[in-house]
């Protein structure tokens, strides 16, 4: 089978090590590097020691993105492949290691990588996706306080209609440091001052 790679490495990546196979002209090598920083860094010398020109690794969970990082910053060529994608792929022996299998796999171009954004797009993307997280717990945790104060009929929760505004949270302030719950309403503001008279709800908080 015809060679594509001459020189080209393929990692086993875990949570606590990485075995990473290197295939040259000069034979086979295979060494187990851990995943602090300093241990990646000593893998990325390796590589470059051994004039790899380009590596591959399994999409694991999020285990292979500091690996891609710095090696991305070594301007070493990294492919990210789908594992699903190696097990369909036939011919392999039993007592071959995955990191080896891997960059065998690699040698002959028989393993396509997925698409990976630039490191920009990859920040970007980060810090939308928390944000959403964020804006997603806070909903909740609305919800959460909403339920509370219908499960006790205050009266807040029946005139307000956003129990996020200025109004409300200046209420359940009062709340929280003991005020009673008719006293409370005197902390109404703006729009919600005019709706305090239609608040005749019973209170039993």
């Amino acid at each position: 089978m015809q060679i594509l790679h001459d020189r080209c490495c393929g990692f086993d990546v875990h949570k606590k090590s990485i075995m990473a196979c290197v295939l040259t002209p000069e034979g086979k090598e295979i060494r187990t590097f851990g995943t602090m920083t300093e241990e990646i860094i000593d893998l990325a010398n390796w590589i470059e020691s051994k004039r790899c020109t380009i590596v591959t690794m399994e999409s694991t969970g999020v285990y292979w993105k500091p690996i891609y990082n710095l090696l991305e910053l070594r301007e070493i060529g990294v492919m990210v492949i789908n594992a699903q994608h190696i097990k369909i792929v036939p011919g392999r022996k039993t007592d071959v290691k995955d990191a080896e299998w891997i960059a065998d796999l690699l040698q002959h171009g028989l393993v396509k990588g997925s698409f990976i954004p630039d490191r920009e797009q990859r920040e970007l993307r980060e810090l939308t996706r928390y944000r959403c997280s964020l804006i997603e717990e806070r909903s909740r945790e609305v919800n959460r306080m909403q339920k509370v104060f219908r499960r006790n009929q205050h009266q807040i929760i029946i005139g307000a209609t956003d129990i996020t505004g200025v109004s409300s949270r200046s209420m359940i302030e009062a709340i929280v440091n003991g005020v009673d719950d008719p006293k409370v309403l005197s902390h109404a503001k703006g729009r919600m001052k005019s709706k305090k008279n239609s608040w005749n709800v019973p209170c039993m908080a």
